[in-house]
């Protein structure tokens, strides 16, 4: 038994600060649920067997569980259940691999998957003391992103900003600032392209109330040469700093939905799927290592579909920085052309919850309009993970396994 996507939305994301700053996370979360079933309208919601949400922070109005009060707030009747999973940037693909074991084991022949977050919103959190009535200051401590309320324990190596594990990674693997910044520029030409086509049309839904249809950092005219101009963020240039704001993704907010069912289940959501779940892959290194863990979830995934790269039409990597982008490109040896054809996250953003929907829906489609049959959607997780799935377009193969 597989397991299949039958369709998929999401929001505009939107910068930091920014046109969704307005909108909790567990709005955005519904936005997504309600735009993606309108695509369906033949499903009973109530068929739904579960719902699996993706988010990362879950220290703001996210938290208890966002992935249930999504499901109540887009008015799914009360008898669906909802769960929420998180490993962080990968939230979201992690969600949509759950549900597709649960499916290929029986246990389900419908789930709705996702993931949310918003940046501008996490919180500040203040620790509780160990004894009441501190007589110092205490620090609240901001869950917008990264390490926050380090156990002492871990091992100071581990616990580097993610700007400069991947300074670490560009001094192991020699990845110039000139490549990524044509990387970097590369991504919001794409990202243009593709809006300006007509792409994203199907897939990105406003939010009811926020004047925003399109992803909201995407800059057009980004060239490696206006690029070259920002200074490096996490080290100096003297200390070989090649990291800036305009290399590595953002901070954003945003919601995506993705509907998986079971081969049998296309009579119930009325729908033919799009594209098989062929594979999954997940892996983990040291935690500053987390920017290169893709190359090895993609190799798994690969493995575990019966295929190799050779087959592979289409790559959406998510693009937390520029330079493990590129270190995951060059150890899979991959022509560059088929990856991120419509743009990646450094221009189109990484809401980090939401980040694995995205990509997983813009590889099932860009496989659709490509005509290609395989294809590997990847994610670089915080602490040294990554999460890769291949997907079988349906449009291709000639039996559905």
């Amino acid at each position: 038994m597989s397991a299949f996507i039958y369709a998929a939305t999401r929001t505009p994301f939107g910068r930091f600060n920014g046109a969704l700053a307005g909108v909790r996370p567990d709005d955005l979360a519904a936005a997504a649920i309600t735009s993606t079933l309108a695509k369906v309208p033949g499903l009973d919601p109530a068929a739904i067997d579960d719902v699996v949400w993706g988010n990362a922070n879950g220290a703001g109005e996210e938290n208890r569980n966002v992935g249930r009060m999504a499901a109540l707030l887009a008015g799914l009747p009360v008898s669906v259940p909802g769960t929420t999973v998180n490993r962080l940037c990968g939230s979201s693909l992690d969600a949509a691999m759950t549900a597709s074991r649960t499916i290929e084991s029986g246990d389900a022949e419908v789930v709705l998957t996702g993931g949310v977050e918003s940046m501008t919103r996490a919180p500040w959190v203040l620790p509780k003391s160990a004894k009441p009535f501190p007589a110092g200051d205490v620090t609240a401590v901001s869950t917008t992103l990264g390490w926050r309320l380090v156990n002492p324990r871990m091992p100071k190596e581990w616990t580097v900003s993610l700007g400069e594990a991947n300074e670490q990674l560009q001094e192991r693997f020699g990845i110039s600032r000139e490549r990524q910044d044509e990387f970097a520029a590369r991504s919001h030409q794409l990202a243009h392209a593709a809006w300006e086509s007509g792409f994203y049309d199907d897939l990105v839904v406003p939010v009811e109330g926020v004047d925003l249809a399109r992803d909201e950092g995407i800059r057009a005219g980004s060239t490696p040469e206006v690029l070259a101009g920002l200074k490096p963020v996490f080290r100096t240039p003297e200390q070989g700093g090649s990291i800036t704001a305009g290399n590595a993704s953002p901070l954003n907010d945003g919601a995506s939905a993705v509907l998986l069912g079971s081969e049998k289940a296309v009579a119930m959501i009325g729908a033919d799927p799009i594209a098989r779940i062929a594979g999954r892959g997940v892996m983990a290194l040291e935690p500053q290592a987390f920017g290169y863990a893709p190359v090895e979830a993609a190799n798994r995934a690969l493995a575990r579909a019966g295929i190799g790269w050779d087959q592979v039409g289409a790559v959406e990597l998510n693009e937390a920085f520029a330079v493990q982008s590129l270190a995951c490109l060059d150890a899979w040896k991959v022509d560059p052309g088929i990856v991120n054809q419509k743009g990646g996250a450094i221009a189109i953003g990484h809401p980090l919850g939401a980040s694995g929907g995205r990509v997983l829906a813009t590889l099932a489609k860009v496989l659709r309009e490509t005509k290609q049959r395989y294809g590997v959607a990847a994610i670089c997780i915080g602490v040294g993970q990554g999460l890769a799935v291949v997907l079988e377009n349906c449009d291709v193969t000639e039996t559905a396994q």
